[in-house]
């Protein structure tokens, strides 16, 4: 994926006050957890540059380059906050990374083609899990993986074990837990669950990700 680069100072100030006049001024605080966790830096930067650079990107963990004090930081953008009127970013989480260790990071799941079971079965496409955990490069992080549905047929489930990735990703979300089913229709023409489908709906639809490699630490309060 194309790294993001951004513009990036060194911030002192905290406080509510102090960041609501950095606001004002058009700059967004943020902060950077150290690779080694040691501690947090605080920063500040242009919010028209970070919205421009961050135009055609999806993903809520992304690569990015923080430029700051001669040095460039290779980070993975964890969260932003937005203003829930302007729908701006107020806020910006990072986490410094090595571009040769690799991380952990959720990846959006994607169905993509008309499957059988739908086109000739007359069954209903469900999507059971909309993302799934792996560990890879920060540079091979993917936006989004787009799954092919098409062979799937009626009753069919599709599982985690199941999803093509390619040898630079490593799943850590369990095998065993569905992505997607094909519903058999009932005698009415309604969807009804089968054996797979039935199954496929004992797992969760969301899989939250695990603490550990995958979540950055923040303060206790946004400053």
């Amino acid at each position: 994926m194309d790294q993001v680069k951004i513009k990036a100072e060194v911030r002192t100030e905290q406080g509510t006050g102090a960041v609501r006049r950095l606001r004002r001024q058009g700059l967004v605080p943020g902060s950077v957890m150290k690779m080694d966790k040691s501690g947090v830096e605080l920063i500040k930067f242009s919010k028209h540059e970070f919205m421009m650079a961050m135009r055609g990107h999806t993903s809520k963990q992304l690569l990015v380059t923080l430029e700051m004090d001669g040095r460039d930081v290779p980070a993975l953008m964890r969260e932003v906050q937005n203003d829930v009127i302007a729908g701006t970013p107020i806020h910006a989480d990072f986490s410094e990374v090595s571009l040769s260790q690799k991380v952990r990071v959720v990846v959006p799941v994607y169905l993509t083609g008309e499957p059988v079971g739908v086109k000739i079965g007359g069954g209903v496409l469900e999507q059971v899990l909309r993302s799934v955990e792996v560990e890879c490069l920060p540079t091979d992080i993917a936006e989004k993986f787009d799954v092919d549905v098409t062979k799937l047929g009626l009753d069919q489930t599709l599982f985690v074990r199941d999803l093509k990735l390619g040898d630079k990703f490593t799943t850590v979300t369990r095998g065993e837990l569905a992505v997607a089913v094909i519903k058999a229709p009932d005698d009415d023409g309604s969807a009804k669950p089968g054996a797979a489908a039935a199954e496929a709906a004992k797992t969760p639809e969301v899989i939250k990700k695990g603490k550990e490699d995958a979540e950055a630490a923040k303060p206790e309060e946004k400053k």
